[in-house]
């Protein structure tokens, strides 16, 4: 069970994320996904946009080889290198999960990630739903 609580009463507007998200059950952590595909090449060198599509193809596969799903995401944590990015991160990830039960989330601004190609990384929590 999920239960979001995107805009308590007295707490600041959100740009699509959930102050809170309360849960019960078992949960997987994700790793920090970045813009490479399963044969370890960069996905979209310089292309933003590219490089998201890219990271939630892989937290896609990380979430179902854990039993869960983008829908069963609580928290997300998201590292951009530019803040320039942030407005095509958004509409991306618009495209996968639900608006109207979004996950809570922090943004970083970072200088740098692991390799100089990436502009963006993702990790994720989420509930492993209970069996039907």
């Amino acid at each position: 069970m999920m239960q979001h609580f995107v805009r308590p009463e007295g707490a600041p507007p959100v740009n699509n994320y959930s102050h809170a998200v309360a849960f019960t059950g078992p949960m997987v952590v994700v790793s920090g996904q970045v813009p490479v595909d399963s044969t370890g090449q960069v996905v979209g060198e310089g292309d933003p946009e590219a490089q998201i599509h890219q990271i939630y193809a892989n937290l896609t596969t990380a979430l179902k080889a854990a039993g869960s799903d983008l829908d069963h995401i609580v928290k997300l944590t998201v590292y951009l290198t530019d803040l320039a990015d942030l407005d095509t991160f958004r509409r991306v990830r618009d495209e996968y999960q639900d608006a109207a039960r979004p996950p809570a989330c922090s943004l970083v601004k970072v200088a740098g990630l692991v390799n100089p190609a990436f502009r963006a990384e993702v990790e994720a929590w989420a509930v492993v739903p209970a069996a039907s």
